[in-house]
């Protein structure tokens, strides 16, 4: 008994000789983290006046577009759908984060929205074929991580459900990004609109076969609170939020709101929308979004660009044999041809030989 009581001490004791000291890899994998910064790529979506910028400001507390001009209607109509990428350094307590937000102004503008989602997914796509070109070639140790790992969807508050655009959106993309639907300018609805339009979403999502994001299964060894938390983060989804950059008092204390004729909406307070449950969701789910953009979507872009590749590769050697052979065929041919010809000229010659012979013996 007292030799268990030994091991036990020298595991956790390193000046008892016979510790090892692997229990501080954890440590250093952190300060080596923590070191080089982290990179996530954020991608928002939705028609315009839904409160995108509004709201991605609102989560990280920092303007994002701080020149961007806000285009007319007639403006609108005919603009296209554009890509705009903005990075920005946050640092809080020494952790450094990258934050990319890419914003998608004219999506859903036009009055036709037949092609609006093909830029997203082409720029979706570049990124992952920037990633496998950067990790194909030589240095491959400080290669940028450009993927887009998250995007939010925004639904409108305004209709009954999904659009026949939402689903087409979602359908084309959710093969390549991880998809969290939100639902917009949430504080219009009543609470009972507000629950029945969710499960309209939730429903129609089902229905199309649509796959969003789905969180993680809490292990049994996790915390309590955590397991509720992430119970309750399950349960609110699709997130109904609204967003604000304003700083109003409401009893003697400053809040980002929305000052209405009779009050304010609180942007951080839990029953008036579900902010604060979608940024702990980004938050505490971050890792986990980067790691299924990297094990399940840019895997399925590699796998499919490599069979691709390896099937360009194959009609080529194919193309190149079949021309061979057509080559080889057509060469024989003529050869075929020519000899024929041959043997026809000299039974003509030899015709000739003897008809020469005849008149010869002729008086």
């Amino acid at each position: 008994m007292s030799g268990d009581n030994n091991k036990h001490s020298n595991s956790s004791n390193p000046e008892i000789p016979g510790y090892v000291g692997f229990a501080n890899l954890p440590n250093q994998v952190h300060r080596k983290s923590v070191k080089k910064g982290f990179e996530f790529t954020l991608m928002v979506v939705g028609e315009t006046g839904l409160g995108k910028s509004t709201l991605v400001n609102s989560l990280f507390l920092t303007d994002l577009h701080p020149e961007r001009v806000i285009p007319s209607a007639s403006e609108r109509i005919k603009q296209t759908v554009r890509i705009e990428p903005s990075t920005v350094e946050i640092e809080e307590r020494g952790v450094k984060l990258r934050l990319t937000v890419v914003d998608t102004p004219g999506f859903g503008d036009a009055i036709d929205n037949t092609d609006c989602f093909k830029s997203i997914i082409q720029y979706i796509d570049e990124q992952f074929e920037r990633f496998l070109r950067d990790e194909s070639g030589l240095n491959r140790r400080n290669i940028l991580d450009s993927r887009v790992h998250c995007c939010f969807y925004f639904v409108s508050p305004f209709g009954h459900g999904l659009k026949p655009l939402d689903i087409q959106f979602m359908k084309m993309l959710h093969n390549k990004v991880n998809i969290v639907p939100v639902i917009a300018k949430a504080d219009i609805l009543m609470k009972k609109e507000l629950s029945r339009l969710k499960k309209r979403v939730l429903d129609e999502i089902e229905e199309n076969g649509i796959k969003i994001y789905q969180l993680p299964d809490c292990d049994s060894d996790e915390d309590e609170d955590y397991k509720e938390q992430v119970k309750q983060l399950k349960q609110t989804i699709p997130f109904a939020v609204c967003g604000a950059n304003t700083l109003i008092e409401v009893r003697g204390r400053k809040v980002r709101g929305r000052q209405y004729p009779w009050g304010v909406v609180e942007v951080e307070n839990p029953d008036h929308c579900d902010f604060v449950k979608l940024r702990t969701m980004l938050i505490t789910h971050m890792q986990d979004l980067q790691e299924v953009t990297g094990d399940v979507h840019y895997e399925n872009y590699r796998s499919e660009r490599l069979a691709k590749g390896t099937v360009s590769a194959a009609n080529s050697r194919n193309n190149a044999v079949a021309s061979h052979v057509q080559s080889t065929d057509d060469k024989s041919e003529k050869d075929k041809i020519l000899q024929e010809k041959e043997a026809e000229l000299q039974r003509m010659q030899k015709m000739l030989a003897q008809m020469h012979a005849q008149l010869k013996q002729q008086p």
